[in-house]
């Protein structure tokens, strides 16, 4: 058996999970959970980095001598480096309005449709390719020398070695899917620099060893290796899909949902680029076929406005209302921006012509069932572009703590529902970094691992699919 840390750091908090595994085993305990409080500036919204470096230390040192240490993060966002290594600056949050109207820019440029068949992915104000588009206004890029995506930035400030790992770089729409390489074509009509890029990494490539003074801070032993995970979260939390065989969908739920399929190959057709749909790269040659969508970001920015902490208290008195009295479009950019959720959300409620929730449990049944909704849309939606049929739902991450959402989202599908695996992100990590010491096999072995350890849920669909196509209506009638 052997230990492992898997940095696993979220759009709301970070943590770093202790992880033993042998063969047999999968054992995942957490070490130091700390808060990821963006910082808004005279200059915008802002991550701070050095908080969440600082929880990265504290994380290693909570949680003891280790075999070795994984980095993953969400994506998009990155930090720049002078010709020294010093960072330019904290990162600029992807909610920032830096990007507004961007979008606009590169498709004068290099049309949606074309940019879609080069690179695969969704269109997202927030993606890298425009946040550097948006950059070029700033002096800053001219300085810089290194962009590293926020787990490579980590990872150098760990190790003092640069890499770009490949997961997350598929995310910053400058990767052809198909090659799994960088797309050149694209960068070069844009205008962005390729060389700002460190060399590309496989998840289980080797990252380095921790450094003298980062074994000083952390009490750890060397030398102590960093291993490439699937450093986007969601590769990693797919990675982590305790599935047995079957056809399956899945949904990595969060503060975004992340609901698709786990392909061969990208599917980048008109109409999947219409409806939404992003190829991002996965473990093994897969790629995750997947739509955003808003997630428990809507129910965390009203619990923040509410100043409300018992969740529990709201998913019990939100069950006791009616449902599908209201529903909103939960992949709507109109949520994408922190502040006045529930009145955003009553608003959109007014403006389609339904009920308008006004207690908060109201509120909250009405998140929950738009967000089942758009489950079941992305579900069918994939099914359907990706012409492969699936047979059960996995549902993995955070959501699976909520019993309403679980069961909602299989009475929405209309499909088993089997839900576990809540610190899937870092689940995958581990068992990456477990596969590069040998100690599991592939991808299929992996989640045999996974099925044979971890409490899994199934709920089965129940009701009436009518009522969910009817509330799918009122939406398309907008």
């Amino acid at each position: 058996m052997k230990s492992y840390a898997a940095v696993d750091l979220g759009a709301s908090s970070g943590r770093v999970m202790a992880g033993r595994v042998s063969p047999d085993s999968l054992e995942l305990s957490e070490a130091h959970r700390f808060p990821n409080r963006p910082v808004r500036t005279p200059e915008g919204l802002r991550w701070d980095i050095l908080a969440l470096y600082g929880g990265v230390l504290d994380g290693l040192r909570a949680a003891g001598q280790v075999d070795a240490v994984g980095i993953d993060s969400w994506a998009v966002d990155y930090g720049l480096l002078d010709a020294d290594g010093a960072l330019l600056g904290n990162p600029v949050h992807y909610r920032d309005a830096r990007t507004e109207g961007v979008a606009e820019k590169v498709w004068a440029t290099v049309p949606a449709e074309e940019l879609y068949r080069a690179t695969g992915l969704q269109y997202a104000p927030f993606n890298t390719l425009y946040q550097l588009t948006a950059a070029r206004e700033k002096h800053q890029l001219a300085y810089a020398e290194r962009l590293l995506l926020i787990p490579d930035l980590v990872s150098y400030w760990l190790t003092g070695e640069q890499g770009t790992e490949l997961t997350n770089a598929s995310t910053t729409q400058l990767v052809d899917p198909r090659t799994r390489t960088w797309s050149y074509d694209i960068a070069e009509r844009l205008g962005i620099d390729l060389g700002l890029f460190a060399p590309l990494r496989q998840p289980g490539d080797p990252a380095g060893l921790l450094r003298p003074e980062v074994l000083e801070e952390t009490g750890l032993t060397g030398p102590v290796p960093v291993t490439a995970v699937g450093s986007h979260d969601t590769a990693s939390a797919v990675a982590a899909v305790p599935a047995t065989g079957e056809p399956f969908a899945y949904i990595c739920t969060g503060t975004w949902s992340l609901a698709g399929l786990e392909l061969t190959a990208p599917v980048l057709t008109e109409e999947s680029r219409a409806a939404n749909f992003t190829n991002e790269l996965g473990l093994d040659g897969t790629v995750r076929y997947l739509r955003n969508i808003m997630g428990l970001w809507l129910l965390q920015e009203c619990q923040r406005t509410w100043g409300e902490q018992d969740l529990g208290r709201l998913l019990r008195e939100a069950g006791a209302v009616p449902a599908l009295r209201s529903v909103v479009d939960a992949g709507d950019k109109t949520f994408l921006a922190p502040g006045r959720m529930p009145e955003r959300i009553a608003e959109a409620c007014r403006a389609s012509g339904q009920p308008v929730p006004e207690t908060r449990a109201e509120v909250t049944r009405c998140i929950l069932d738009s967000l089942a909704l758009a489950h079941r849309r992305a579900v069918e939606d994939a099914q359907r572009l990706a012409d492969h049929p699936v047979e059960v739902v996995y549902l993995v991450g955070g959501g699976t703590r909520n019993a309403l959402l679980c069961q909602l989202t299989a009475d929405a599908c209309g499909l088993p529902v089997v839900a576990g695996a809540t610190e899937a992100a870092a689940l995958g990590n581990v068992l990456v970094q477990a596969r590069a010491d040998g100690l599991v096999g592939d991808l299929a072995a992996m989640r045999r691992l996974l099925t044979r350890t971890q409490p899994l849920t199934r709920y089965t669909p129940r009701g009436d699919a009518a009522r969910w196509r009817e509330a799918e209506a009122r939406l398309a009638t907008r």
